[in-house]
């Protein structure tokens, strides 16, 4: 087996686009770690890197403790299990998986029972004198990853290796990855843009954005208390509402979070109430899940939203109804510009510049409320998006879209974030 680390990793492409920047990430001996992101956020580069098949413009990786610097792929101890295959169409099953056995020059005795074993192992024993061209896509990784296997390498680097199956192809091969990987004892690197797949296998989750890593952690941990807006957005499905909240402190007492018109009430006990009131009469970012919402008759709860429904989903076990709760939302790539700002209206004190307060300008209205800034720019209700909240429903209900909705809120279940994007309780201003 075998422990990676990566210290300060940028990758700089010719034309000067950064694929990674100042990225350092430890996978321990043994750990199945799952670099997650949307495309082109500099997770396979991040792959190549490791595998020695790119050079980082800076930084160092190291393979047991010791730098990678001018060590070769062979020599690495590596195997990678690719999106295409990367099959020998003139091979047969066997040949192809243990091709690798050959180059070695292992003795075609051992040859063969290591590539048998690895066949058995991946369910596709039966097929050893089948071509390629023959197998499905499911029995094509199958043989892809009995190659990677056969080496008995201290490392897997798993680059996308399910995007191109069907569905159900993709349930059944991850439950195998991931045993297999366990059964192997192996190091796992995986990269995938899907977060099923990071959150199911996993022993822990890197999300990368932009070449700069945002978060890791445990899937649990990444999924309930995500370091920053954007893995807050990228993971969880139905998908979460970031909506506008207006804090309101009564030191001792309570503290309120006026959503639009509606207000939620934490007791100063809450865990995270003392950390919120520094943001008093300023606005912050409220991440609400589904599972933090409950349908309630209006009026039963302590803390309650209600709206209309705007769109219902059907998805068999149950339904998704989105409730409009007259809000305003703001969306991850709109913090830090001037879009945000139009929505936030904060005064933000921070060394890289300030945010007009256009609270206090306004004398304690909302945007909503005048037509014009203090500057005499109109914001413009195109900028304005509207918050929804993914509610889950009993299996076809009787409700109707445009109809009322009421939901109880699980204020312990609620994400709060600042201007920058940052998760509140864990970085201050």
């Amino acid at each position: 087996m075998a422990d990676v680390t990566l210290e300060g990793v940028t990758k700089v492409f010719d034309g000067g686009t950064t694929a990674l920047d100042n990225v350092s990430l430890d996978v321990a001996d043994g750990e199945f770690m799952v670099l997650l992101g949307p495309s082109g956020c500099g997770k396979s580069t991040l792959l190549r890197i490791v595998a020695g098949l790119d050079d980082p413009t800076r930084g160092t990786v190291y393979l047991d403790g010791e730098p990678t610097d001018g060590l070769a792929p062979r020599d690495r101890g590596i195997a990678m299990v690719f999106q295409d295959y990367a099959l020998y169409p003139h091979m047969n099953v066997g040949d192809n998986i243990g091709f690798p056995l050959k180059m070695a020059g292992i003795e075609p005795e051992e040859r063969e029972r290591r590539t048998s074993d690895a066949a058995s192992a991946l369910g596709i024993a039966d097929i050893l004198g089948r071509r390629t061209q023959r197998l499905s896509g499911g029995q094509r990784q199958r043989v892809a990853m009995g190659r990677a296997i056969v080496r008995e390498p201290d490392l897997f680097l798993m680059d996308e290796p399910l995007s191109n199956l069907d569905a159900g192809q993709r349930a059944e091969l991850r439950n195998e990855i991931g045993g297999l990987a366990q059964q192997l004892g192996v190091t796992v690197i995986y990269v995938t843009h899907d977060q099923t797949e990071a959150l199911t296998m996993a022993d822990r989750v890197a999300i990368l954005r932009r070449g700069v890593l945002q978060d890791v952690g445990t899937p649990a941990a990444v999924y309930n208390r995500p370091a920053t807006i954007y893995v807050a957005s990228f993971l969880g499905n139905p998908r979460i509402c970031l909506a506008v909240a207006k804090v309101d402190a009564h030191e001792g007492s309570h503290i309120e979070l006026h959503i639009g018109e509606q207000t939620l009430s934490l007791p100063w006990a809450h865990s995270r109430t003392r950390i919120l009131s520094r943001y008093d009469n300023e606005r912050i970012i409220v991440g609400i899940r589904a599972e933090a919402l409950t349908p309630v008759t209006p009026g039963t709860a302590s803390n309650e939203l209600a709206g209309k429904v705007r769109t219902l989903e059907h998805h068999g076990h149950e339904t998704l109804a989105f409730l409009d709760i007259r809000a305003s939302a703001i969306a991850p790539d709109e913090v830090g510009t001037t879009k945000a700002e139009q929505v936030l209206g904060n005064r933000w004190r921070r060394p890289f510049g300030s945010w007009a307060s256009r609270w206090s300008r306004n004398g304690g209205r909302s945007d909503d409320e005048t037509t014009s800034t203090a500057d005499g720019e109109t914001p413009g209700r195109h900028l304005r998006r509207s918050a929804e909240v993914a509610v889950r429903l009993a299996p076809y209900p009787h409700i109707k879209t445009g109809e009322p909705l009421s939901v109880a809120v699980d204020t312990e279940a609620l994400l709060f974030f600042n201007d920058r994007g940052n998760r509140i309780d864990v970085v201050g201003r």
